[in-house]
């Protein structure tokens, strides 16, 4: 069926929303696929119902809350709105949505997470069937609720010599392992965009270190950079995940601003070296996808940390902004159909199991 997928990361850059015909199974070809900005007022909104959120030990309404969950409805439906007349495809012959929301806390440890976002009101403004809350259920069961791309992965990279490893740079990085046998290992190896993202827009205004140059016009501190990676974090076994704020910026303070980039670039890099380090079997190829493969400074430090060479998604023919969007499509279409969408070796979960909340248009 045709299915779009809806994806709001933490680094705030914007909603991808991609549309796919799959099975939720072996079959996938992209159809359409479109990335909308937030403007830097809903961007504010955004992190201030966030910092308030993680302030709370259970998920609880607020106004400043309620009014981002609106905010987020709003323009998810006019993202979908957009995508199918650019498709020039009508609401009535997609499937389902896959509405992924905005995640303002990752709390695992608490037993719980939150992703903002009302379904049961897209569906309605859409009318097109929508999944939503993919998360939750994984978290109930005792398992991280993240990541949860790598079912989609997989399906991908279907056709690839293996052991294979699909690395995205998203707020935070994940990987996702695929083995000889199919077995799927996955966790998340630390920040990826959003610390950076935060410095560089702290120190210049700019929303990203464009083209990677702050970093690559800085100096790794080495000591800063040690400290960072003592966390207890990076000793905890997979499968394992990570809230955007569990590491702040404070380590970073007082450095100049290319050289907190610099650092900032190579804690990711490492990070991922780290990862990679306790995967099953070394991986014959490294993919990345989402927005940290357009940092040619990260890549670079990636390679050079791991002995891998970094391979952008687009060497497989993908779009690698829009993987995350199409896998809560591919999702949407496995939880209509009662298929697992989180496995023990991805999230933890005793066994594998379904996912999401479904709203009938």
């Amino acid at each position: 069926m045709l299915a779009i997928g809806l994806m709001s990361g933490t680094s705030l850059d914007g909603i991808d929303a991609a549309l796919i015909d799959t099975d939720g199974e072996g079959a996938v070809r992209a159809v359409a696929w479109r990335s909308e900005p937030w403007s830097d007022a809903a961007r504010a909104e955004l992190m201030a119902a966030t910092e308030l959120a993680l302030t709370f030990e259970r998920p609880r309404a607020s106004p400043p809350i309620v009014k981002a969950e609106a905010l987020v409805t709003r323009a998810h439906v006019f993202a979908v709105r957009k995508l199918l007349n650019e498709a020039g495809v009508a609401a009535g012959d997609v499937g389902v949505v896959g509405f992924h929301g905005q995640t303002i806390a990752h709390r695992p440890d608490r037993g719980w997470t939150w992703q903002i976002g009302d379904g049961a009101q897209l569906a309605k403004l859409t009318g097109i069937t929508t999944v939503n809350d993919f998360r939750s259920a994984d978290v109930a069961a005792g398992g991280q609720g993240a990541p949860l791309i790598p079912v989609y992965h997989a399906a991908l990279a279907a056709g690839l010599d293996r052991p294979v490893a699909l690395l995205n740079l998203g707020g935070v990085a994940n990987v996702t392992f695929i083995g000889e046998d199919g077995a799927l290992v996955a966790f998340d190896t630390g920040p990826a965009n959003g610390m950076l993202d935060q410095w560089v827009a702290q120190q210049t205004g700019a929303r990203f270190d464009e083209g990677g140059a702050l970093g690559a016009a800085g100096r790794v501190d080495q000591a800063v950079l040690r400290a960072m990676l003592d966390h207890p974090y990076f000793d905890a076994a997979p499968p394992k995940s990570l809230d955007r704020f569990d590491f702040p910026l404070e380590a970073v303070r007082g450095l100049s601003t290319e050289d907190g980039a610099a650092t900032l670039t190579a804690f990711t890099a490492q990070a991922v070296a780290e990862g990679l380090s306790v995967l099953p079997a070394r991986p014959r190829r490294l993919i990345v996808v989402g927005g940290g493969r357009h940092n040619p400074t990260m890549l670079r430090m990636i390679g050079e940390r791991t002995g891998l060479t970094p391979e952008r998604g687009e060497a497989l023919g993908l779009n690698g902004d829009a993987t995350e969007a199409e896998g809560f499509a591919y999702m949407a279409v496995r939880t209509l159909k009662g298929l697992p969408i989180s496995f023990p070796g991805t999230t933890g979960v005793p066994s594998a199991m379904p996912g999401g909340v479904v709203h009938r248009a």
